[in-house]
């Protein structure tokens, strides 16, 4: 059994540590920065753990692909996996601690006017304050309740929010966190009664356009929407013409349409917008990346027994 780890951002803990479970399980385990270094001899693996399209898209004998990140939609073409059994697993689990400190934290930012303040003081501007909105009594809707959307729930309850209404496709999250959970078909009834949407979603053809100019219109004046999902999920012009038109009190967008954002994009100078370019997950916190190859070791000691892997991907539904 081969093991190919593809990771430049993990630490010697956690090169030790997926060198003891491998060697106790019996199998080789070989570690690369990126797919050029994989030599032809190592295209032969079983399975990979990180990003070797290379491999993925030429090896019939790769049985299991473990990606270290949560959204999988860039690898889901047809054709990519040369072995169409291939498990595909990921990383989702991992990435709501700190999505979630960036969701509140973009709240909090918009919503007590702190990138105003935080301009200002820089100009040396010492100016009076001005009406501010809280998250205690906010009517919080979060579109997506996996694992990122309710981590950010149970953060949020905390400031004592009017109430928290998940929607996602099934309309089932036992979470108690959450005031009701309902499917999306019950999106437009809800987003008249949102003061912050917040958004989580992965990439598939059912959440492509779910923000549309329309359902935007049904937000009420002066809430506020965050995306830490995909950016395909938003109609992005209409978002920029809702913001200048003071619809919408703000918005905070961790992810577009096309990344990097244009420089020629009217979303760089669009008033009252938070732009991170993608920041809000990634390998970099020190939770996040022991939670990463916690979970890969999980898995591969479930691979090797023979038993059913944990966070398996269904291809089809693209989660």
């Amino acid at each position: 059994m081969k093991i190919l780890v593809i990771n430049n951002l993990i630490e010697q803990k956690h090169i030790d540590l997926i060198k003891s479970q491998a060697s106790s399980l019996g199998a080789e385990v070989h570690f690369y920065n990126n797919d050029g270094e994989i030599p032809q001899s190592d295209f032969d693996a079983d399975i990979i753990y990180g990003f070797a399209p290379s491999i993925v898209n030429t090896s019939k004998n790769l049985k299991w692909l473990c990606v270290p990140w949560a959204g999988v939609d860039s690898i889901l073409k047809p054709g990519y996996f040369a072995n169409e059994d291939c498990i595909l697993t990921n990383a989702a689990g991992a990435y709501g601690v700190s999505i979630a400190e960036h969701m509140i934290a973009t709240a909090l930012v918009m919503m007590r006017r702190l990138n105003e303040f935080f301009k200002e003081t820089q100009e040396g501007k010492w100016l009076s304050p001005r009406p501010q909105k809280s998250l205690k009594d906010c009517r919080i809707t979060v579109l997506g309740t996996g694992d990122i959307g309710t981590t950010f729930a149970i953060r949020a309850r905390a400031f004592e929010p009017e109430n928290i209404i998940g929607i996602c496709r099934s309309g089932k999250n036992t979470n108690k966190v959450y005031d009701k959970v309902l499917p999306v078909t019950e999106l437009d009834s809800i987003l008249p009664q949102t003061d912050l949407l917040a958004m989580s979603l992965p990439s598939t053809p059912e959440t492509a356009g779910i923000l549309s100019r329309e359902r935007q219109s049904l937000l009420p004046h002066g809430s506020y929407v965050i995306n830490v999902g995909r950016g395909s999920a938003i109609d992005e012009k209409a978002l920029a013409e809702n913001l200048e038109n003071e619809h919408l009190a703000g918005a905070a967008l961790d992810v577009f349409q096309t990344e990097p954002l244009p420089q020629d994009s009217l979303l760089w100078h669009t008033k009252n917008l938070l732009i991170t370019p993608h920041v809000a997950g990634n390998m970099t916190l020190e939770y996040t990346k022991d939670k990463n190859v916690e979970m890969f070791l999980e898995d591969l000691k479930n691979f090797i027994q023979q038993k059913p892997l944990r966070y398996v991907v269904d291809k089809k539904l693209g989660y």
